[in-house]
């Protein structure tokens, strides 16, 4: 039986990256041929997984604010579109998988005019600007929640809500239980990519020292740069708090059963993996990200009392205020694990592997 060819093409940030790299190994244990194209970042995270065919491609966002970078950008576009053509003419995939992110863009064109079914995802609470383009062409968006805006009414029939697309073991990985306890201690998990690691370096550890200085026991695992490593230990060492550091980890999983909070920021993989593990968090949106979508997913979480948001803006002001309420008012940890039980994405590859097989059968 020939096995059936399946694309999946990502952009390069972590909240493209891990979900993509979740589908392609639930795809490969399915008997798939499955390949991944990503730019330069995604491979920082993809290349110590040996099991995944890997290719990169050029990529590059519109960078309108400067005549000369726009014509550069354009360039760069145009040469991974036809860099796509080549591989899907010589690589044709039954269905190619766009996980969002402007690295994802090309492909999915040169896809759209070979006449190659593809289907993109969006796990953010608004859609993204390269899948905004894409979604007239696609054959289907998959979202993670029903709630999704920035999609027209005309394509409300391309739409199919799966859930989040995490790893299998996360699913799998029910620590409910001991988060309950965040009354006697409470450990913390930081955690955030390059930018939120360096400011989180930057604010929080004097937060963490005002704490222990009112007798809250606590302990920190904290995500940094590794320029950042000397200089944090240093610290907490002075002041007596009890710490772990690390710096980009493929198994992050390994912190989630040690810990009973975390400080993130709001990427939709990360706070999807948290609620799905079921741990408390702080949720500090980037004030950055486009179309303001960290903070739409925050607000979601919190809307749905799974979770605490704040804005970067107020960490100094807030953050002290609202870590000595959660220590001290039981009731809020046992208000935001009660929600979270009532949520699991366990589904999520069977409607991904239903709806594939589907797609892939469908002959129009």
């Amino acid at each position: 039986m020939i096995k059936k060819k399946i694309l999946i093409t990502t952009g390069g940030t972590g909240g493209h990256i891990f979900p993509a790299y979740s589908l392609a190994k639930y795809l490969i244990n399915k008997k798939y041929n499955v390949n991944i194209i990503t730019d330069k970042r995604g491979l920082k995270y993809l290349k110590n997984y040996k099991e995944l065919n890997l290719k990169v491609m050029p990529s590059s966002p519109l960078v309108k604010d400067n005549i000369f970078k726009l014509l550069i950008s354009i360039s760069i576009v145009f040469y991974a579109l036809i860099k796509s053509f080549i591989f899907l003419i010589f690589n044709r995939p039954t269905v190619i998988f766009g996980m969002g992110g402007y690295s994802s863009f090309p492909i999915c064109i040169a896809a759209s005019i070979l006449k190659i079914k593809f289907i993109i995802y969006e796990n953010n609470l608004i859609i993204g600007q390269a899948n905004k383009y894409l979604l007239p062409y696609a054959k289907k968006i998959f979202v993670s929640y029903k709630e999704l805006v920035g999609i027209s009414n005309k394509y409300n029939n391309k739409i199919y809500e799966i859930g989040n697309i995490v790893r299998e073991e996360i699913i799998n990985l029910k620590i409910f239980s001991n988060n309950n306890n965040i009354i006697h201690g409470i450990k913390i998990l930081v955690l955030g990519g390059s930018q939120a690691a360096k400011i989180f370096a930057e604010q929080l550890p004097e937060i963490f020292v005002r704490l222990k200085n009112i007798n809250i026991k606590i302990k920190v695992y904290q995500q940094c740069q590794k320029n950042q490593n000397e200089q944090l230990s240093e610290f907490y060492e002075k002041n007596g708090i009890n710490y772990n550091i690390f710096n980009f980890t493929n198994k992050i999983i390994d912190y989630y059963s040690k810990v009973n909070l975390v400080i993130t920021r709001s990427g939709a993989s990360a706070l999807g993996e948290l609620v799905n593990v079921g741990i408390p968090f702080i949720s500090i949106p980037l004030p950055t990200s486009a179309d303001n979508h960290q903070y739409k997913n925050a607000e979601f979480y919190q809307n749905k009392g799974c979770g605490f948001l704040l804005e970067e803006k107020d960490i100094k002001f807030k953050l002290y205020n609202l870590i000595n309420s959660i220590y001290n008012d039981k009731s809020l940890i046992e208000k935001i694990l009660s929600n979270q039980k009532q949520y699991s994405d366990k589904e999520i590859f069977k409607n991904l592997s239903n709806q594939i097989e589907k797609i892939i059968n469908d002959k129009n």
